[in-house]
C-alpha cells in the first residue's frame, strides 16, 4: 500500500534534485574535466592527467597563500567566538530593550561585502578616516597600503566587525532556549556566574556554537571581496589569501588548468578542515558533559 505514496514522494524530490544538479554537480564536473585537461583553444583540448594536480602541489605561492589564510582563519575564530559569546551574554533577553539591541547588532550583517571593504578603505585611511587618524594621532605609526602586518591587521579586525554579530545572535538563540528552571536550580543551590555560565549556559549552547564556527570558518576560508577591496592582496601578498590567489590563476593568468585544479584542492581542504572542527567540537562537548554530569 505505501508504493504508490513513495512514487508520489519522488515527485517531491525531483526539483530539488534537479536544483542542486544543475547549481552543484555540473559545474563540479566541468571543473574536474577541466583540472585534467590542457585546454589550448576551444576545439583542442589535450589530456594531461594528474600533472596539474602535480604542478600547484608544488606551487610555492600557493603555500605561502594557504598558510596565511590558516592563520587568517583560526584567528577569526579565536576572536569572534569568545566575543559573540560575551555579547550573547550582555544583551538584555526580555523587553523593548532586547529587541533594539538584535537590530542594531544585525546591522553590519546587512551591508554588502564590496561596501564592507569600501567603508574601511576610508576608515583606515590616515588623510580622511577616523581610524588611521586616531592612530596616527596617539602616536602609532599606521598605514596599512604599505604595512604588510597593519594591512592583515586590518582585514581581522575589518571581518570581526562585519561577522561577529551572526555569532552572537547564535550564541543569544541559544541562551534563550535554555529553560527558567534551570537558572532557578542554580540560585537555589547558590550557584555563581561562571558556574553557571560553565554548567548551564555553555553546554546548552553547543549546538549552536558548532553552527557558528562551522559557518565562520568556512566564510573565513573562502574571504575575497573584503580584502580585495580594502588592500588588493597587498602590500605585497601579505592578504592574498587562497580566493585571490584562485582568481588570479584563472582569470589573471587564465591557467584554467592548473585553476581548476587548486579549486578542486580548495574546495577539498575546506570539507576536510570543516570535518575535523566538527568531529573536535563534538568529542570536546562529550567530554565536556561526562565531567559537568561527574561533578553534579
Amino acid at each position: 500500500m505505501n508504493k504508490p505514496y513513495n512514487n508520489k514522494a519522488w515527485f517531491f524530490i525531483l526539483p530539488v534534485f534537479l536544483t542542486v544538479a544543475f547549481s552543484a554537480i555540473i559545474p563540479l564536473m566541468t571543473v574536474v574535466n577541466y583540472s585534467v585537461q590542457d585546454i589550448i583553444s576551444p576545439e583542442q583540448k589535450v589530456f594531461v592527467g594528474l600533472d596539474w594536480f602535480r604542478e600547484v602541489m608544488r606551487d610555492g605561492e600557493l603555500h605561502a597563500a594557504l598558510l596565511r589564510q590558516l592563520i587568517f582563519s583560526f584567528c577569526v575564530l579565536l576572536v569572534q567566538i569568545p566575543l559573540g559569546i560575551g555579547l550573547a551574554l550582555a544583551m538584555p533577553h526580555k523587553g523593548w530593550k532586547s529587541s533594539a539591541t538584535l537590530v542594531i547588532l544585525a546591522m553590519p550583517l546587512l551591508i554588502p561585502w564590496n561596501v564592507v571593504g569600501t567603508i574601511w578603505q576610508i576608515f583606515g585611511r590616515a588623510d580622511i578616516g577616523l581610524g588611521g587618524y586616531v592612530l596616527n594621532l596617539l602616536g602609532i605609526d599606521y598605514n596599512y597600503a604599505s604595512n604588510p602586518l597593519d594591512a592583515w591587521l586590518t582585514v581581522l579586525l575589518m571581518d570581526v566587525w562585519h561577522w561577529t554579530p551572526l555569532v552572537a545572535l547564535l550564541a543569544f538563540a541559544g541562551l534563550r532556549s535554555i529553560p527558567d528552571a534551570y537558572y532557578q536550580a542554580a540560585q537555589i543551590d547558590g550557584a555563581s556566574r561562571w558556574a553557571v555560565f560553565r554548567y548551564i549556559q555553555l553546554p546548552k549552547m553547543r549546538g549552536v556554537l558548532v553552527i557558528a564556527v562551522l559557518l565562520r570558518f568556512m566564510d573565513s576560508f573562502m574571504i575575497y571581496t573584503e580584502p580585495f577591496v580594502l588592500t588588493g592582496g597587498g602590500p605585497g601578498n601579505s592578504t592574498t589569501f587562497l580566493s585571490q590567489y584562485l582568481t588570479q590563476k584563472a582569470v589573471g593568468q587564465f591557467d584554467l588548468g592548473p585553476a581548476a585544479a587548486f579549486s578542486l584542492i580548495y574546495f577539498l581542504i575546506i570539507l576536510l578542515l570543516s570535518f575535523v572542527l566538527y568531529n573536535w567540537m563534538q568529542s570536546a562537548g562529550n567530554h565536556a558533559n561526562a565531567s559537568g554530569g561527574q561533578h553534579e
